[in-house]
Parts: structure tokens; C-alpha cells; sequence
């Protein structure tokens, strides 16, 4: 296609025909925590529900024992806090579930009873709570605590099976980049490879964060170091990004699968100080891959500078409507009803990027 890769990324070059890079994206704030939430939220205030969680909401899950939103978590959560993987006023089974990379994958998965003992008093507690909700001002919020109690007694094996890794082929392993030298690296292949296994398993939405490893609030903020920083933020994802892009295609789960690879906002085109970069939210870029998604192409562009959008300006309501379209949501029409109007991810913004679908 002849698209245009940074050395930075050989891996993702290799599979460049199947990603669109979306080169005009605009934020709002300048700022970590506030264009977090936008990204997640379509809000820059937070107490808004995550996309992850209007997925889930939207589509419900195809497997009933794992939950519909999975969070693999790599040590950090970003500038916003968990509000980025939050169902706000959604009921709280559509939340994040948060896996992580080091240590246990999820706390508190190993049943203290046994499995007889243990259905006998879920039952017990769901009677009590159903009698609670008819009392309860908010019944939504008590039913969603009975649905989590239900979803978190059989993720108890389920869940546990599917973050195993280790029964994998060693040349998976070793594409995604497990066993690598660099901890960081290790853990996000590990992360990245678990996300695949999710998406076989039918988890309608799974994020992957990125590892900090320098204490920087951000990983990819350097307004300093940033030759240094930026190597060692692309070698940690690169291999993963592209393995994981790779498996899905040769499994034939691409086609059903969006990849979307984002951060927060971008990196000015001028350096604030030594050897740095500041915050950029006037012209930036993201990929998107498989999904329906048009590969091996760009969509929008800045000036010759990098300071500022020249064509076909991106905003995250319109990510937001595209990826819902793509999984067969009209972005104007999922909507829940609180604060006295009908709320969508979208609120009243957002247009589908046809002209970057197949």
C-alpha cells in the first residue's frame, strides 16, 4: 500500500495493509487526566459510562461466564483514574473487569467454599437482595450487585483458564514476544496475547494498557528523554500490537475484531525544553485494524509542520460513532435514560467515518 511507518514500529510495518492511520484527530484539553476521559467517555468531566461499558450495555455478552468488559491491566492506570473503564450510571455489571499482568490475574477468584456450599448461599443472597430491590429506590443497582455476584462465581474457572497462557504453542509465545529480556516487554506480550484468547472466548470489549516504567505519570509523555523513552515505548508494544493483529487474521477473527491502537492525544511538532515534546491535541494520530476497517490507507492529514489539521478534521465522537456502527450500534439511538434526558456515548456529536470503512 505503500503507507508510511516509523522505524520504530518494524513489526507493525509488516502488517501496515491492514491498518488505517487516522492523522487528524483533535482533543479538547491539553491536559492527561481530561483527554483520558474524553477518549474513554466522550466526556472531558468524567461520570460518564466508558465505551467499554456502552458496549457492553449495548450488546450484552456472548459468554455468559466471563464478563462482557475485560480491563488487562499493565501495573498503571491512567491520568483519570478507573472513572476511564467505569459504567457511570450504567448498571455496574458492564464495569471493567481488571486482569493484570504481575501477580494473581484477579483478586479474590479462588472460592473459599465448596462449589455446593457456595451455590446455596448466592441463592440465599439473591433472595435477599431481590427482596431489597423491591424496596430499593434504585432496583438497577441492586440487580446489577446479584447479575456481578452470578458473573464473578463462574468466572472462577472460566476466567482463570482463558489468562493462562502457558498452554499455547511456543512459536505464539514467542510471536507476541513472551520470554522477552525486558520485563515490560514480557508482560504486555503476555497481556496482548491474553486479549486473543478473550476474543475467542466471546468478550465483546478488551482494553490493554500500556506499562509505566520510568515513575512518569504518562508513559508516552516525554517532554524529555524522549529518544531514549520513545524506543523503549515502542519496542515494549510494537511486536505485541502486530502479533496480536496477525493471530486474530489468521484465525479469521480479524474481519470480526477492531483493533484500535490510541493514546490520549499526540506530541508537539516543536520541543519545550532540552529534548522533549509537549502535549498535542491540535492534530494527531491513531490506527485502526480489521473490523470492517479499509487497511493499508490514511485518512486525514496535518500541516507540513505537524502543528495543526489540514483536512478531514477527527474528533472522538467520531471514533466513538464508527467503532458502535462497525459493531451494528447506531450511535444515536443507544441511549439510557438518566439526569432527565436520554445520554449516549456520543452526546449530540458524532459522524461515521464511511470513507474509511470497506
Amino acid at each position: 500500500s505503500g503507507l508510511w511507518v516509523s522505524d520504530l514500529f518494524p513489526h507493525i510495518a509488516g502488517v501496515a495493509d491492514d491498518i488505517c492511520v487516522v492523522r487528524s484527530m483533535l482533543g479538547h484539553l491539553p491536559l492527561h487526566g481530561q483527554q483520558n476521559l474524553l477518549m474513554h467517555t466522550g466526556r472531558v468531566t468524567g461520570q460518564h459510562p466508558s465505551l467499554g461499558a456502552w458496549v457492553s450495555y449495548g450488546l450484552g455478552s456472548e459468554n455468559r461466564d466471563l464478563p462482557g468488559y475485560v480491563l488487562l491491566n499493565n501495573d498503571w492506570v491512567p491520568n483519570g483514574g478507573m472513572e476511564n473503564f467505569g459504567s457511570s450510571y450504567l448498571p455496574a455489571s458492564h464495569q471493567a473487569t481488571m486482569v493484570r499482568a504481575k501477580g494473581i490475574p484477579v483478586d479474590n477468584i479462588v472460592p473459599a467454599d465448596a462449589a455446593d456450599l457456595q451455590r446455596r448461599k448466592l441463592a440465599l443472597l439473591a433472595d435477599q437482595n431481590t427482596v431489597f430491590a423491591g424496596k430499593s429506590s434504585d432496583a438497577s443497582a441492586i440487580e446489577a450487585a446479584i447479575t456481578n455476584y452470578e458473573t464473578a462465581f463462574r468466572m472462577q474457572s472460566s476466567l482463570p483458564e482463558v489468562a493462562d497462557i502457558s498452554r499455547e504453542p511456543a512459536h505464539i509465545q514467542s510471536m507476541y514476544g513472551i520470554g522477552s529480556q525486558d520485563e515490560h516487554q514480557n508482560y504486555y506480550a503476555m497481556q496482548a496475547l491474553r486479549a486473543r484468547r478473550l476474543v475467542e472466548a466471546g468478550v465483546r470489549f478488551i482494553e490493554i494498557t500500556c506499562p509505566s516504567f520510568d515513575g512518569n505519570n504518562s508513559p508516552w509523555d516525554q517532554h524529555g528523554a524522549l529518544k531514549a523513552n520513545h524506543e523503549k515505548n515502542a519496542r515494549i508494544t510494537d511486536q505485541s500490537v502486530a502479533a496480536l493483529i496477525r493471530d486474530l487474521k489468521q484465525r479469521g477473527l480479524l474481519d470480526e475484531t477492531l483493533v484500535v491502537w490510541a493514546g490520549e492525544m499526540g506530541r508537539t511538532p516543536h520541543h519545550p525544553g532540552k529534548d522533549g515534546r509537549d502535549h498535542h491535541i491540535n492534530g494527531y494520530s491513531i490506527f485502526l485494524a480489521g473490523g470492517g476497517i479499509r487497511g493499508g490507507m490514511t485518512y486525514g492529514s496535518t500541516n507540513d509542520f505537524g502543528e495543526a489539521v489540514a483536512e478531514n478534521p477527527v474528533t472522538i465522537h467520531d471514533i466513538h460513532a464508527t467503532i458502535l456502527h462497525q459493531l451494528g450500534i447506531d450511535h444515536e439511538r443507544l441511549t439510557y435514560r438518566h439526569g432527565g434526558r436520554d445520554q449516549r456515548l456520543t452526546d449530540v456529536h458524532g459522524t461515521v467515518l464511511r470513507a474509511i470503512l470497506k
